[in-house]
């Protein structure tokens, strides 16, 4: 769970801070022109979880699952989701005016994205069944 946690802040950590990278260049969540530029968000979750999993594989010798990746990704993502959202809450009630409902199509596509990126990293990051 230490790794989750440490790998779940970096995951945050990231996502708050292209929050903040977005709101002082002037792209808010209401501009309506700035979807191209939310496309950049989309590394973060991938970096987060590979080297989360990546490290947690390192701990256990090299000899990790596919299902154990998929989980320990998961937790690094609900770990992250929780801090980032609670960020991303505290921006939108501070410096924006969105509707809750474009709010909720973005939360969903980032699941979306966070479901692929643990996926993908899982398989990129197991060990192969010869090997277990």
């Amino acid at each position: 769970m230490k790794n989750a946690l440490k790998y779940g802040l970096l995951l945050a950590l990231l996502s708050g801070l292209w929050i903040l990278v977005m709101h002082l260049l002037g792209f808010t969540p209401d501009y309506y022109k700035n979807s191209w530029i939310e496309l950049t968000s989309i590394p973060i979750p991938f970096i987060g979880l590979y080297f989360g999993i990546r490290a947690f594989r390192h701990e256990h010798g090299h000899l990790i699952s596919f299902f154990e990746c998929l989980v320990e990704g998961f937790k690094i993502l609900v770990i992250g989701a929780v801090i980032s959202g609670a960020i991303s809450f505290l921006y939108l009630t501070k410096f924006s005016e969105l509707n809750t409902t474009d709010y909720m199509q973005r939360i969903f596509g980032g699941l979306i994205i966070g479901i692929i990126a643990n996926l993908a990293s899982s398989l990129l990051l197991m060990t192969t069944p010869k090997h277990l």
